[in-house]
């Protein structure tokens, strides 16, 4: 029977290809080289990035290679991703109609991977997939969940489309953001299906308000979702806490105690701070993932779970992949679903919105009379970088309605309350040269630090503002307000 390979090209491809390395892609063609009649990739690179490695890749391989440039908005848009996915794989049936599918998944950003797995779920049920890693090279591997057939009634083109209205459960996300309304719409779809999730982005930028919701409208709602901290468990306990422990196994065991998983079983498990597992508790995580059961320390026989995974981490997990500190099949189990969250200084539209809710919410917590913010204030709220995101806002505005004794929260009662964080000269100052540097986009970085510091610092009195920062005149500060859009 014919076969064909199909996948999208990575980064670690090109990268290893123009150097002479192997990547997923090339090791699957070698490996299968007597298997596949024919291969097919999709690419969001620049020509320029990319001929050179499909011309290595081309004159290394004999069967006929088609690759096929995919112009995508962001390489994590699952709508722009599922619609070129779906018309190759369409093409490629109607192409070679007896052909066998195979989808290598490993290269490529998450959700590419999702949409792989999802349409091979769905309307392409009868392909296979193969993954990679440095670890066990090229192999066949099975994904073991099942998804409904109401995704081929069109729920998965929703995804396309993005028409699908959020669920109530995500009310309590407040934005007006186009982005994060998208990735509500998303994570609504994520939701009615039991796939795992993983959920990325800085401190503070709402992770388990996302993974609440998504339980929260999911079919497992009835049962609470278990929540734990992997950051926070002692390495010694970390067994003990995900699976579990009878009576004696270890000092301290006083009685027989079920684990996380077991508590969640029959719902949702969020894994919060998941990138702070050491990589021995990832091995035994991701067998029980795989396998579906749990082994309690002290005993030997497994018991049956039924767990949603929902994950959430602020690490760059493929940064620890590459550096040996991820499993990268532990990885690619969980990152089928994924949602990555983006700063609040990145939502626009958001900030005057997010500042006026918490305010709200924080009078009410304090039994104090509504308190308003000042324009000024307002002005300076929309000015702040709020590395701490939505945590540090809603801080701040808490130190603010304390100490203010006005009905409204004034600039200087809120700078007064915020936090100042003095730059990281070290970082800037640590490179090594051994890869170019852009000096101008690290000295502009310094510089607008202190042009937005010493505003702060002068409730935005131009004229002492510069001279804090040794301007001979307020024209030159001026400029630099308006070179890093400072209102």
């Amino acid at each position: 029977m014919e076969q064909v390979v199909v996948a999208w090209i990575g980064g670690a491809d090109i990268d290893k290809g123009l150097c002479n390395e192997t990547g997923p892609i090339d090791s699957t063609l070698k490996k299968y080289a007597d298997k596949f009649s024919a291969a097919y990739f999709l690419y969001n690179y620049k020509d320029k990035d990319v001929k050179g490695y499909l011309d290595w890749l081309k004159n290394s391989h004999p069967l006929p290679i088609n690759d096929q440039f995919v112009g995508l908005t962001s390489p994590q848009d699952f709508g722009e991703i599922y619609k070129a996915a779906d018309k190759l794989l369409s093409d490629i049936q109607e192409k070679h109609p007896k052909a066998a599918i195979t989808l290598q998944i490993t290269p490529g950003t998450p959700a590419m991977q999702a949409v792989w797995i999802l349409l091979g779920k769905t309307k392409y049920s009868s392909v296979q997939y193969l993954q990679s890693s440095a670890e066990q090279g090229v192999y066949e591997t099975s994904i073991p969940f099942e998804i409904s057939a109401e995704f081929q009634s069109g729920r998965l083109q929703g995804l396309a489309h993005s028409n699908v209205p959020s669920h109530a459960a995500f009310d309590d996300i407040i934005t007006q953001n186009k982005h994060m309304q998208e990735l509500k719409q998303r994570a609504t779809v994520l939701a009615q299906h039991d796939v795992p999730v993983l959920i990325t982005g800085a401190s503070g930028t709402g992770k388990e308000l996302f993974a609440t919701a998504i339980h929260n409208a999911s079919s497992l709602s009835e049962k609470e979702m278990q929540v734990v901290n992997c950051g926070a468990i002692p390495p010694e306990l970390i067994d003990s806490t995900l699976f579990g422990h009878k009576k004696g196994a270890f000092t301290g065991a006083a009685s027989d105690q079920q684990g996380v998983f077991e508590a969640a079983n029959g719902s949702s498990l969020f894994l919060d701070e998941f990138g702070e597992l050491p990589l021995e508790a990832q091995v035994r995580l991701l067998r029980v993932l795989q396998e579906g059961k749990i082994t309690r320390v002290g005993e030997t026989k497994p018991r049956d779970v039924n767990v949603r995974i929902i994950c959430a981490t602020n690490k760059d997990l493929a940064k620890a992949i590459a550096e040996g500190d991820f499993r990268e099949d532990l990885f690619y189990r969980v990152a089928v679903g994924t949602i990555q969250l983006p700063p609040i200084s990145e939502r626009k539209g958001d900030l005057s919105l997010l500042a006026k809710t918490l305010l709200k919410s924080i009078c009410q917590q304090l039994n104090i009379e509504d308190k308003k913010i000042s324009p000024k204030a307002n002005n300076l709220i929309l000015s702040h970088d709020w590395p701490g995101n939505v945590r540090e806002l809603n801080s701040t505005l808490l130190r603010a309605s304390l100490w203010s004794q006005s009905k409204s929260i004034s600039e200087a009662d809120l700078i007064n309350s915020m936090f100042t964080q003095s730059s990281d000269s070290s970082d800037i100052m640590s490179h090594d040269l051994s890869q170019p540097i852009d000096l101008k986009e690290l000295t502009g970085r310094l510089e607008e630090h202190y042009v937005r510091l010493a505003w702060q610092k002068t409730a935005g009195q131009k004229k002492k503002a510069a001279e804090l920062l040794g301007m001979k005149n307020y024209q030159n500060f001026d400029k630099r307000l308006k070179d890093y859009g400072i209102k």
